[in-house]
């Protein structure tokens, strides 16, 4: 058994996992155990706050195993997310916006940025446009008050835009999907130079939400750190060979002269002969009409 690959052991414990960091699952894999266990890693050096509109604080708890809570802030979004019952006591739908939000971060005492969890955008993205969610996610990254975001989405309910647009907008995304042998994940992660890594592996996530790397798929796709030469496959060749580079550089160009051709032609020598014009009686050419002579 060995512990989480390379890339997935660094987005769950926050090592360079950028501002946005999204977790894609479906019906018939679930993403949470997975959002649970990076819950469980930010636990031990940051802060961290909880919007949850799919699961209970109480069912949350329980997932997390006995872990210490004085650092999590449980915003509950599950029993009332409408609105309709407990009026402000509850985190509703509606103020999903970077202002509430950010106050609420604001409100528990921290000398440093906290984590975000949301679980999941889904249940946002039924009752705010793609647009408005993408908006305030940007605004939270520009406010300052969190140093970053994981959030969990059911990539099966949303038309293919919806998800396309959310992933762009992440720098790092986690697919988890059910393998044979376990539990597959294909990671994409953008660095900020523009390189685009990606792996995929097998895993499985222990009782205690320890993610436990089991094999890499037999068509996995290895890290991409190079680009993509987009000449290798053509049918002509966009090369020289250093014969043809030779005879390219001795080409004359067709608009330098030569020093004999400028001399030629400054200097013109004797004897050279000249094509002259008189015309004769039987010319009918009329300075005022050039164009007597045509029939219209």
């Amino acid at each position: 058994m060995l512990i989480a690959s390379t890339m997935l052991h660094e987005l769950i414990h926050g090592t360079d996992a950028g501002w946005l960091l999204l977790i894609q699952d479906s019906c018939s894999c679930s993403g949470r155990r997975l959002l649970w266990s990076f819950i469980k890693a930010a636990i031990r050096d940051e802060v961290v706050h909880v919007l949850s509109f799919e699961s209970s604080e109480d069912e949350m708890k329980e997932g997390l195993k006995d872990l210490p809570f004085e650092r999590v802030h449980f915003h509950d979004g599950h029993s009332d997310p409408l609105g309709w019952t407990r009026g402000d006591t509850a985190f509703t739908v509606d103020r999903f916006c970077s202002e509430e939000i950010t106050c609420l971060v604001k409100q528990s005492s921290q000398l440093r940025p906290a984590i975000l969890v949301i679980d999941s955008l889904s249940w946002i993205l039924r009752h705010h446009s793609t647009p408005a969610v993408c908006q305030t996610l940007q605004q939270l990254k520009r406010g300052g008050a969190l140093r970053n975001i994981v959030a969990l989405l059911h990539s099966d309910l949303h038309q293919l835009g919806t998800a396309a647009s959310l992933c762009h907008l992440a720098t790092s995304v986690i697919t988890v999907a059910a393998g044979p042998n376990g539990n597959e994940a294909k990671i994409t992660k953008r660095l900020k130079s523009g390189k685009v890594l990606q792996d995929e592996d097998i895993f499985t996530i222990k009782e205690d939400l320890t993610v436990i790397r089991q094999s890499k798929p037999s068509n996995a796709v290895q890290v991409q750190d190079q680009e993509t030469d987009p000449t290798a496959n053509l049918t002509f060749n966009l090369r020289l060979s250093e014969a043809e580079r030779d005879a390219k550089e001795k080409l004359p160009l067709p608009f330098v002269f030569s020093h004999q051709k400028k001399e030629a032609l400054l200097n013109p020598g004797a004897g050279r002969g000249r094509i002259t014009y008189e015309p004769d009686a039987n010319d009918d050419y009329d300075q005022e009409d050039p164009d007597d002579d045509l029939d219209v």
